[in-house]
């Protein structure tokens, strides 16, 4: 195994670089410390064949239009708050509102668009990338001072993962994840509507039409929203449901079941290839994303289509500071956050 770091563009003067970990299999992850974006995965086929199963920008300008987070570290507050606003200890916050009328994946400069400190080091059969970043006070309308580390390790067994440390000054909201994009076809002019999809959730929390939670948590059998068993993403994606439409399609978050944490929560399985995704991971939930939007955005070898790519984030609910019977997203003073979330991507018997 071994890291590399090769120069990716300047951004007002300073160097932006990206980093290639390869493990002994002569699979590769590249990934920049503009937004901790994770840039590309080769990973190999049932056939031996690699190819990249990650959709991106063609280089750095890409990333610093705006794109839909691909691949980015997210923070503050991943995924959606409700107008923008939540109480900590009597005091009302306001958040950018930049998916108006409320705030979305930390704002209209969250942790994808700071350029990271970095450290690489390596230990035994794996390659770590160390990724170290603060959110000042009222930062996109945060309180707290916050200190922020993502670690990148990337092994033999093809495994990324991702671990957050975070500490903060004063009382606030954190909730971290990764916003990778998937199409384990390797192609991006292919669509994932083949991919096979299973998550670990006996229950979604239901959402109003701008996809914020109304606080009630519903049963996922009987509904297009059961992933208890595999299912083609296109066996039901195009079905007359409001649930789907609302979205144009999957953009939903699924209430884990307890689990161990060697035990996967979220698998995908694509039957061409016979690459498989498996996730792991400490949080309460998972946002399943089929790529609705993908439309016309640039990508490394030309325009993505709708559904060129499908995200599981693994996260706390969206608008879980206001929603007091959630998991709390709450990071108290002085106190220490730790959160670790796996992606393996391996093959599997037909």
């Amino acid at each position: 195994m071994d890291i590399s770091m090769t120069a990716f563009g300047h951004i007002n003067g300073k160097e932006v670089y990206l980093f290639t970990l390869k493990n002994s299999h002569g699979q590769t992850i590249q990934i920049t410390n503009y937004g901790g974006i994770v840039h590309s995965w080769n990973t190999l086929d049932r056939h031996n064949g690699f190819s990249d199963i990650l959709l991106g920008c063609a280089d750095l300008n890409g990333y610093l239009n705006r794109h839909p987070y691909f691949g980015a570290i997210i923070g503050r507050y991943a995924n959606r708050i409700a107008h923008g606003t939540f109480d900590m200890n009597g005091q009302v916050y306001q958040l950018e509102k930049n998916l108006f009328p409320h705030h979305l994946h930390g704002g209209k400069n969250g942790f994808d668009r700071k350029i990271w400190n970095f450290d690489t080091f390596s230990s035994g059969h794996q390659h770590t990338l160390s990724l170290t970043t603060q959110s000042p006070h009222l930062e996109e309308g945060y309180p707290g001072h916050l200190e922020l580390k993502v670690n990148y390790t990337f092994t033999d067994e093809n495994e990324l993962i991702i671990e957050y440390f975070a500490q903060s000054d004063m009382d606030t909201v954190i909730n971290l994840t990764n916003h990778c994009y998937f199409n384990l076809s390797g192609d991006p002019h292919r669509d994932i509507l083949d991919h096979e999809v299973k998550i670990s959730a006996d229950v979604y929390t239901q959402s109003d039409d701008t996809l914020i939670p109304t606080g009630i948590l519903l049963p996922v059998k009987g509904t297009n929203l059961d992933f208890l068993d595999f299912h083609a993403i296109s066996a039901r994606i195009f079905n007359d449901d409001p649930i789907l439409k609302v979205a144009n399609g999957y953009d939903h978050n699924f209430v884990l079941n307890d689990h161990p944490f060697d035990l996967p929560v979220a698998e995908v399985r694509h039957q061409p290839t016979g690459r498989r995704l498996q996730v792991y991971t400490d949080q309460p939930g998972i946002q399943l994303y089929s790529g609705n939007h993908l439309n016309g955005v640039d990508g490394k070898l030309g325009p993505y289509h709708p559904y060129a790519g499908f995200c599981l984030e693994t996260q706390h609910f969206p608008d879980s500071p206001n929603h007091k019977p959630f998991p709390s997203s709450v990071l108290k003073k002085d106190e220490k956050f730790y959160s670790k979330t796996i992606y393996k991507v391996d093959t599997f018997p037909i």
